[in-house]
């Protein structure tokens, strides 16, 4: 007989447990931001710096910061959460490279499982703010624009952060997606282009009163 633990029925235990441990966890953390980019931006760099600024200025406004718990970008946003009013919050992942937790962190969870630690990062948060990062910080991207475009999400300001960087990706979408009609020139919209702290700031605050929970 197969051992249990090998076996797909404890699998789906594992799911099960994951799942009840992230909402158990983070059922009280609104309002909340997700802030995604790169493991590889090292401290003192320009991404680096600005994602601490901005989580330290976002945990001041009352806002949660989730992040996905690791070094880089994810380090930088929660330290600066870490310093301020609000809380750090990782989502840390499994990975045959081990992801080592970042001690920026007032809340840290651990999943093995992609698909649950990303529905954790959309049910909780009200914005996705996404930094230079390569391709799990574009799964988050795309992951969160098929959601707004298919209306599975309600109001989602999808930001990314750093003009130089995401300019080619948003040409790209412009030149080739759209003449070819797999993508509606409206379906842009759902991007906001920013490349200061300050401009971030500006468009959470535009949005705010499209959820329930209203900041200080």
């Amino acid at each position: 007989m197969e051992d249990l633990k090998h076996s797909e029925t404890w699998r789906v235990f594992r799911i099960q447990s994951e799942l009840v441990e992230g909402f158990e966890t983070l059922n009280n953390i609104e309002p909340a931001v997700s802030i995604f980019g790169s493991s590889r931006m090292k401290p003192g760099s320009l991404y680096y710096d600005k994602a601490v600024e901005l989580g330290r200025k976002l945990s001041d406004a009352g806002f949660n910061i989730i992040t996905g718990g690791g070094p880089g970008i994810m380090e930088g946003a929660n330290k600066g959460a870490y310093e301020g009013k609000s809380k750090s919050i990782g989502l840390n992942i499994e990975i045959p490279e081990e992801q080592i937790p970042n001690k920026y962190q007032d809340i840290n969870l651990c999943f093995k499982y992609f698909f649950i630690r990303k529905l954790m990062f959309v049910k909780y948060a009200m914005a996705f703010i996404i930094f230079p990062g390569g391709f799990g910080t574009m799964d988050e991207l795309f992951e969160a624009l098929t959601l707004s475009q298919t209306k599975r999400i309600g109001v989602f300001p999808i930001i990314l952060f750093g003009e130089d960087y995401w300019k080619g990706l948003i040409e790209w979408l412009k030149s080739t997606l759209i003449p070819n009609n797999t993508l509606s020139p409206g379906d842009l919209g759902l991007i906001s282009l920013v490349d200061e702290v300050n401009e971030v700031c500006q468009i959470l605050d535009k949005y705010k009163k499209a959820f329930k929970t209203q900041l200080p």
